[in-house]
């Protein structure tokens, strides 16, 4: 008869077994939880007469968005117009065939557009989806120091008035016509823009947002929802082609491009004609965006 392991040894085979067991368990769980993830934030290939590129979707930062931007790509979907309340049904897809209409060289390539001019929309808006304070808006003084923020400060004269002056105005109750006259109603309106946030501004102008999204900053190779201001989100997106922290808070970041990223700086080298809303001279179409296999 064949002796028995000796205790020490009967706990080393126990312990070594367990090891075994819970090392499969990780694996099984790291794969499971790859897999959980790789749902979560889906990818998506964009195929274009230029290329193709892949795309991750972030979905924790931008779930509405997402939703409806696959709805989109793939052809279903019931979705709400945030304006007139209406349901707009897709059941094709809707990308197919559209293009690139507007491309500048060193900053983007936009698509997405029905009417191939920027002015289209899938039929239905929708409302932003980011967290100003996880983007620091709340942070970003519109002047510090006597100096207007520099995301800002490009305005020019009229958008100044229409996008800063007249809001604040409005929300101080400043009668219009008696500013000019009145040095206290002047300071009073000085007193509040210097003690505003980029936040504050852009609330002002009408944008909402959402806490609890791990919003970000938008950077080269994101993919961001174009709009003509707040809630006025459709079908057209854009991909960055630099870093674009000026547009921070005003245009909802749903994507990042993983895998071929040489075919949207291809993109955004094209020939295009300025006269003309920088349209590309040779029509960039899309082709099909799908799901990654």
């Amino acid at each position: 008869m064949r002796s028995l392991p000796r205790a020490p040894v009967v706990a080393l085979l126990l312990l070594t077994t367990i090891l075994v067991v819970l090392g499969m368990a990780a694996a099984d769980e790291g794969d499971e939880g790859k897999k959980a993830k790789a749902a979560a934030q889906p990818h998506v290939v964009i195929t274009t007469s230029q290329g193709a590129f892949e795309v991750e979707l972030l979905a924790d930062a931008a779930p509405e968005t997402v939703r409806t931007f696959l709805g989109l790509a793939l052809g279903e979907g019931e979705f709400h117009d945030v304006r007139t309340k209406k349901a707009v049904t897709i059941e094709k897809p809707f990308y197919d065939g559209l293009g690139f209409h507007r491309i500048i060289a060193g900053f983007m390539i936009q698509g997405g557009c029905p009417a191939g001019n920027g002015t289209g929309n899938p039929g239905f808006m929708f409302g932003d989806e980011m967290d100003a304070d996880a983007l620091g808006l709340a942070k970003e003084k519109l002047i510090d120091n006597g100096r207007v923020h520099p995301w800002v400060a490009g305005l020019g004269q009229q958008n100044w008035q229409q996008k800063v002056l007249l809001p604040m105005i409005r929300k101080l109750q400043i009668d219009p016509a008696q500013l000019n006259q009145s040095p206290d109603l002047q300071a009073k309106l000085k007193g509040a823009l210097e003690t505003m946030s980029l936040k504050d501004l852009y609330e002002l102008q009408g944008y909402k947002y959402t806490q609890g999204l791990p919003s970000r900053k938008p950077q080269r190779g994101d993919l961001a929802l174009a709009n003509a201001g707040p809630a006025t989100n459709g079908s057209q997106f854009f991909v960055n082609v630099r870093n674009t922290p000026e547009l921070t808070g005003k245009h909802t970041v749903f994507g990042r491009v993983v895998k071929g990223m040489d075919i949207v700086d291809k993109i955004a080298g094209v020939k295009v004609n300025a006269a003309a809303g920088n349209r590309p001279v040779e029509p960039v179409t899309i082709i099909s965006i799908r799901r990654a296999p």
